[in-house]
């Protein structure tokens, strides 16, 4: 998705509807300089107010996030493309999360072994010891409990058994029994509990 393509269209069809950033701002509520983001190509309009953007300027969404007019001839042509771009987005999304994940469990481990072997071998048995060693714990288990987060928002779980791909909710990644990111889970499809793998894209 070309964001400065997408800019300049907005901004053309803004100056074609007469409109200027600060008009186009106070329809939407939101600030001149988000509009001026947008057209710059530094960021995309909310979906929210995507619908809304769509309206004023007389356009779809599908050539919103073109950036340009789509004649009907093209239009499922574009239309497959941006699923698959939008698609492809996704999946590197979900790759982003899992591999900062990975990174943060990595991190909190190799911090939690460096204190727990800092502490035993400089401080001596008593309470800053105690205190050392439960406040490490529970933050490497808080730590824990966000990458599972990460886990669970990014991609699907894959049933073994019929292969459809599904979300969960974090309480049930939190208690299903678990080997890395493949867990315990009770497919939707087939209502049958197999080990789910995780995948990026559905």
């Amino acid at each position: 998705m070309d964001l400065i393509k997408i800019g300049r269209f907005i901004s053309n069809c803004r100056k074609e509807k007469k409109i200027t950033q600060e008009q186009l701002a106070e329809k939407l509520y939101v600030t001149d300089r988000a509009v001026s983001k947008w057209e710059r190509g530094l960021s995309l309009p909310d979906a929210s107010k995507m619908l809304d953007l769509c309206n004023i300027l007389d356009i779809n969404v599908n050539e919103l996030l073109n950036g340009e007019k789509i004649n009907m001839k093209d239009y499922s042509k574009k239309t497959d493309e941006l699923l698959l771009e939008l698609a492809k987005q996704e999946e590197l999304k979900n790759e982003k999360m899992m591999a900062n994940m990975w990174i943060l469990l990595i991190t909190v481990f190799v911090f939690y072994i460096s204190i727990m072997m800092l502490a035993s071998l400089t401080l001596e048995e008593g309470p800053v010891l105690g205190i050392v060693i439960s406040t490490s714990t529970v933050f490497a288990l808080l730590v824990c409990f966000y990458a599972l987060k990460l886990e669970v928002d990014a991609g699907y779980y894959e049933c073994k058994k019929c292969h459809h791909r599904f979300t969960t909710t974090y309480l049930k990644a939190l208690i299903a029994p678990h080997m890395s990111t493949t867990r315990y889970l009770k497919c939707p499809k087939c209502n049958k509990r197999t080990w789910s793998k995780k995948v990026m894209s559905k």
